[in-house]
């Protein structure tokens, strides 16, 4: 008497650890997934940390276009 087995919150946890396994490969599989980025984006970037001049950027975009 008094044994309930996997009623109640033996069952809930029982799925429960499952699930949030499950969710957190997910979301690590998608945070680690690069973007896709257009050679457009790239020569911005690269711009933007200072590896190129001015006069090189205006003429790989120019030859992107």
């Amino acid at each position: 008497m008094g044994d309930y087995g996997m009623s109640g919150f033996g069952m809930w946890l029982g799925w429960l650890i499952p699930l949030l396994f499950i969710g957190a490969l997910i979301y690590f599989m998608n945070a680690n997934k690069k973007k896709d980025l257009s050679a457009r984006d790239i020569l911005d970037q690269r711009y933007a940390k200072g590896e190129i001049s001015e006069e090189e950027y205006k003429a790989k975009r120019d030859a992107i276009k």
